[in-house]
Order: C-alpha cells, then sequence, then structure tokens
C-alpha cells in the first residue's frame, strides 16, 4: 500500500495546536474534510471515538494511531500531525505522543485498513524514522522520509 501513495501534502500538519486527545482528533479530521477526503467530519469523528472508547490508540515512542470505520469515506484515507509539544494520548507505554497518524477506512473495506495500521507499526518501530518526522519542516520532508 505505501503511505506515500496515500499521503499528500494537504494531509500533513506539522504544527497540530491541539493539547489533549479530543482536539488533536478534531484537527486531523479538518485535514481531511478541508483535502476533500472525508464527506461527514460528525460521523468520522464518533466512529474514531468509538475505537478510542474500546482502547486508546497511542502506541509506543510518541507515536497515536487514532482510527476508525465509517462511509464518510469511499476508500482508505489517511493523514499525520506533528505536535510541537507532547500530548497525553493514554499511550500503552504511558508516554506522551508528538506524531499522530489518522486513519478512517469505509465500514465494508477491512483488507486496507488492517493492511495500513500492519505497515504503520512496523514503519514507526525505526528510531530514525520517528526522529526525521520530528524535525521535518515541511509535508515534502515527512512525504520523503516515509517513501525512504
Amino acid at each position: 500500500m505505501g503511505l506515500n501513495t496515500i499521503l499528500t501534502k494537504d494531509t500533513i500538519c506539522l504544527h497540530l495546536k491541539g493539547s489533549n486527545k479530543q482536539d488533536i482528533i478534531n484537527e486531523l479530521l479538518d485535514l481531511l474534510v478541508a483535502a476533500g477526503k472525508v464527506t461527514d467530519k460528525a460521523a468520522a469523528l464518533a466512529a474514531v471515538m468509538e475505537r478510542e472508547g474500546k482502547m486508546s490508540t497511542g502506541m509506543k515512542h510518541g507515536i497515536a494511531i487514532p482510527h476508525g470505520k465509517t462511509n464518510a469515506v469511499s476508500d482508505l484515507v489517511t493523514c499525520i500531525g506533528v505536535s510541537d509539544s507532547p500530548v497525553d494520548f493514554e499511550a500503552l507505554d504511558g508516554e506522551p505522543c508528538r506524531i499522530f497518524i489518522m486513519t478512517i477506512s469505509p465500514l465494508e473495506k477491512t483488507g486496507p485498513h488492517l493492511q495500513f495500521l500492519a505497515e504503520i507499526s512496523l514503519l514507526f518501530k525505526s528510531q530514525e524514522k520517528r526522529a526525521e518526522m520530528l524535525k521535518a519542516g515541511t509535508p515534502e520532508e515527512i512525504l520523503r522520509a516515509l517513501s525512504e
């Protein structure tokens, strides 16, 4: 699937302003709505928050992967946000997060969603990749880091 095939510079934000989980999720959804990737923000928000309610998507190493399934999208969509300040996302390792990768997929398409989550988790086990993401100055630098 490749992140660089579904991410665009319009779906990358390098300076998220949110200071909590709800704010970050709203900012990421705003990115996807502005890019024309999500047709119903309320439905997408409900799907992501329902998933968060089951178990936090804050992973390890300062990364969170909020995600959900809804018919507010026709295909898998994703965006990346980086926060200048650490945000408590109730991560599995108890550490705050600075890198946020949101994905939303249609209810009836399970394969791409699972493949995407697997790719993301492998990619960000690399300390070098995480460091590149945090120091990126432009969306293009994020795209370049992901394609290497």
